[in-house]
């Protein structure tokens, strides 16, 4: 007996002193929360987006309290919704300002949330010059820098990597630089590395990559995967990683009906969900789109489709409630969370 009270004790001394892991969580524009503070997640939007290319780019282009007072009410119709998080991809060189982010949470009450990393898509127009010649450690130490110490003085951190590649198969020299540099970023942050994809085959050029540095698919987001094809993610869901179906779109009446896109929608993830891949697929809209130099941002488009259209169409179709917040709660809370993953 009294070595049975032994062996208790000493267990629970070593559960005791056993350090506990860290909550999982999120960097938002206003600090960390945890990441079941998330809620409902658009994980891919934009406020404010600036063509003009990485050589002229900058706030002096825009005014901020416009763009704070044109957004505002399409985010509120958002949090009406039921919105908690927003994520927002516009990447530094582009139109990334992490101060009218900041200030739109603390208007909202939303937590939202920004990125580090470059662009290599539109054949480099958003990357600035330093970077052609910059090593991939180089790269991944500037994004480091900005996880470790803000963005741009400002105090304000990025939640995670944005970064995009060409449509071709066979990825750039620059390019496979990119996302060797997001490789190492990652091991060092444990920052999600999203990335404007596309198509199938650079989706796969990239996860190889990822493999030859240690960095499990896990960490991987293939952004605008509704251009690759249904055989692709689900191969690519398979391997683990993230599948995001990023641009839905409802357009009632009139010359651009056909574009919308919500019959799409329904079939595929229903076809995700009866592969029982549903929990590594991720919604949004691409919606927003203040754009510089045009009258008033031009034409901002709202986040609602999901919820007036989107769901109640995948309700009519057999899903459940539980289905939706896999979607839309449960896999951004895992996408998403400050974690870094390796392939063991």
């Amino acid at each position: 007996m009294g070595k049975l009270i032994l062996f208790i004790i000493t267990c629970f001394f070593i559960l005791a002193c056993t350090p506990k892991p860290e909550p999982a969580k999120l960097i938002t524009v206003k600090g960390e929360i945890p990441v079941e503070a998330m809620g409902t997640s658009l994980i891919h939007e934009h406020v404010i987006v600036d063509w003009i290319g990485a050589d002229s780019t900058g706030s002096h282009r825009w005014d901020r309290s416009e763009i704070v007072a044109r957004a505002l009410p399409f985010m509120m119709e958002a949090k009406s919704r039921g919105v908690n998080t927003f994520f927002d991809c516009t990447p530094a060189y582009l139109g990334r300002d992490a101060e009218v982010l900041k200030e739109l949470a603390e208007k909202t009450g939303v937590n939202l949330v920004t990125n580090t990393g470059y662009y290599g898509a539109r054949n480099n127009k958003f990357i600035p010059k330093q970077a052609f010649d910059a090593t991939p450690e180089e790269l991944a130490r500037i994004w480091i820098d900005e996880f470790k110490y803000g963005i741009d003085g400002t105090g304000i951190f990025p939640g995670f990597m944005k970064i995009s590649v060409g449509r071709s198969d066979t990825l750039s020299a620059f390019h496979t630089k990119l996302i060797k540099a997001a490789a190492i970023a990652h091991k060092n942050t444990g920052l999600t590395i999203v990335s404007h994809t596309g198509p199938d085959g650079p989706a796969f050029a990239q996860l190889k990559v990822l493999e030859d540095a240690g960095v499990s698919p896990e960490a991987f987001v293939w952004t605008h995967a509704q251009n690759g094809t249904s055989e692709g993610h689900i191969k690519a869901a398979s391997l683990g990683a993230w599948i995001s179906l990023d641009n839905v779109r409802y357009i009632a009446s009139g010359p651009d009906q056909d574009q919308g896109n919500i019959d799409w929608y329904v079939d595929q993830l229903t076809a995700l969900k009866k592969e029982k891949l549903l929990h590594k697929i991720l919604i949004s809209h691409d919606s927003g789109w203040y754009t510089v130099a045009e009258k008033n941002g031009g034409d901002f488009r709202d986040y609602n489709d999901i919820f007036d259209h989107l769901i109640p169409a995948l309700k009519e179709n057999g899903f459940t409630q539980e289905d939706i917040d896999v979607l839309l709660v449960k896999n951004p809370r895992k996408a998403y969370a400050i974690q870094v993953r390796t392939i063991k």
